[in-house]
């Protein structure tokens, strides 16, 4: 009777090693995502408690896989190898993944992916936008600003070439046609720019999509402006202008000639955001990805300039 005594506990023991983990806060990515992480708790341990019920464990078999030779995949992370770290800013950094064969993503415009770490033992999730092409084979790229206290920069500054890094997804996504506005404002702070720059670039591949496109990209400094070679040939189209806003810088002059007609000091304010909304060729709808504080200061400089709510989209 000890024995079976001890079986049962032991059993009971490894039923529990197996229960699903509730996520903590640092793991949610507070992006909107569908499924969530708490979505993906809530069904495997419903899974879980049946399996328990009928003591199968047979039933819990790829509850966890993960794979390094599968797409990506919204419900379970998915391995990518690590093929190139590139440095743009002292903290920002473009990576590129390698996809199996020549496969590629597949996300729609503007759709973020979600990236999970471990530090100090605690899992950690966060939302990147891939700034590479929709149609891009065999990679895709995330433009990354790692920040000196963040708990995922610790982790993803130890990235090399060859690493594993597993994600899921894809969430979200500025529903976009050709065609359907008459012009996009881009309102982006930062690595804000990255889910703009799919959205540029599926415009300027079709010849049929004849949107205008005004992009105002906030950073300090000129120095700490990301992809200066992509926008400048993404400005050369017909229908794409390109303004920045720099505000820690307190002159032009220092500035590349080509930079100053196209480049304000200090800050996206209420009066230049008024001065940016009437240079627009068509009634813009406006897309806005920054910070909380950024995305709220635009849309009441927006709502300034008589740009209503119903068109505008917060990334």
């Amino acid at each position: 009777l000890q024995a079976m005594s001890d079986n049962e506990s032991d059993n009971e023991d490894d039923w529990l090693a197996l229960r699903p983990e509730e996520p903590c806060a640092s793991q949610c990515c507070s992006s909107g995502c569908k499924p969530c992480i708490y979505d993906v708790y809530e069904r495997e341990l419903a899974q879980w408690e049946r399996a328990r019920a009928v003591q199968d464990k047979s039933l819990l078999v790829g509850k966890k896989e993960q794979s390094s030779n599968s797409g990506l995949n919204p419900d379970t992370f998915t391995a990518f190898s690590v093929s190139s770290v590139e440095q743009l800013t002292e903290d920002t950094y473009q990576y590129k993944f390698e996809l199996p064969g020549n496969s590629s993503l597949q996300l729609s415009l503007g759709q973020h992916i979600v990236l999970r770490g471990v530090v100090n033992g605690l899992e950690v999730q966060r939302a990147y936008t891939p700034i590479s092409p929709r149609n891009a084979e065999g990679y895709f790229e995330v433009l990354i600003k790692c920040y000196e206290a963040g708990l995922m920069s610790q982790y993803i500054k130890t990235w090399k070439r060859g690493d594993l890094v597993f994600w899921r997804g894809p969430f979200g996504g500025f529903p976009y046609q050709p065609n359907t506005h008459g012009e996009l404002l881009m309102l982006a702070s930062g690595t804000g720019l990255a889910p703009m720059i799919p959205i540029l670039q599926s415009i300027t591949d079709d010849e049929e999509d004849e949107t205008f496109v005004t992009l105002v990209g906030c950073f300090p400094t000129f120095e700490k402006i990301y992809l200066k070679p992509l926008l400048r040939d993404l400005a050369r189209y017909w229908n794409i202008r390109i303004f920045y806003v720099l505000s820690q810088e307190t002159s032009l002059e220092n500035l590349p000639w080509s930079y100053q007609e196209n480049t304000y000091t200090g800050r996206l304010n209420e009066d230049l955001m008024k001065t940016i909304v009437n240079s627009c060729r068509r009634k813009p709808f406006v897309l806005i990805c920054g910070s909380s504080a950024f995305n709220e200061d635009m849309s009441r400089y927006l709502k300034a300039a008589g740009i209503e709510e119903n068109s505008c989209f917060v990334f």
